[in-house]
């Protein structure tokens, strides 16, 4: 019976660890602590906020070999919308790249930004309403495409629909902000 479980549990792990031998997409932050509150810098301007609405730092690791681009979003599933808040989705990211730097923006090949619930392309911070402290999901996701053909001006609901159709892994850790 031991031999069985000891076989039963190598072999969960070595599932576990796929063909890339990676155990997970590990995600990280320069600018941002798991479980921490986030810095005015990174939180929005307008609607009773008054951060600088900068994009932070995002690196990650351990993407799986057939990794053909990536994709980053950050989503907040505490806001009084009954389907959360999506700040920031990014696709497009090629698979050569393992950072995106503070203050980033599209353009030069280097990622699109898909239309967030703000309403504009481009990175969105926090500004909950004032109460509770909100959550906010920071995802990478390893794509098995090179590219997510859309239209300029994209929602953020199909580029979500597109990245979670080409997502070979994903890691996340989350952040929180309230006022």
């Amino acid at each position: 019976m031991t031999k069985i479980l000891a076989s039963t549990l190598i072999n969960f792990c070595l599932m576990s660890l796929g063909a890339t031998g990676a155990l997970a997409l590990t995600i990280g932050s320069k600018d941002l602590t798991p479980n921490k509150t986030i810095g005015n810098n990174f939180v929005y301007s307008g609607m009773g906020c008054a951060g600088q609405n900068v994009s932070p730092e995002i690196h990650w690791s351990g993407a799986p070999q057939d990794t053909k681009s990536f994709a980053v979003t950050v989503y907040d599933p505490d806001a009084p919308t009954g389907s959360g808040f999506w700040h920031w989705v990014v696709y497009n990211i090629p698979a050569t790249t393992t950072s995106l730097e503070q203050g980033w923006k599209s353009g030069d090949g280097k990622g699109t930004v898909a239309i967030n619930d703000f309403g504009v392309a481009e990175y969105g911070g926090p500004c909950p309403p004032p109460g509770k402290v909100h959550h906010y999901i920071f995802t990478v996701h390893a794509l098995k495409t090179d590219k997510i053909d859309l239209p300029a001006g994209a929602t953020n609901a199909i580029a979500r629909f597109m990245i979670e159709g080409a997502t070979l892994q994903k890691g996340n850790f989350k952040a929180l902000y309230g006022r």
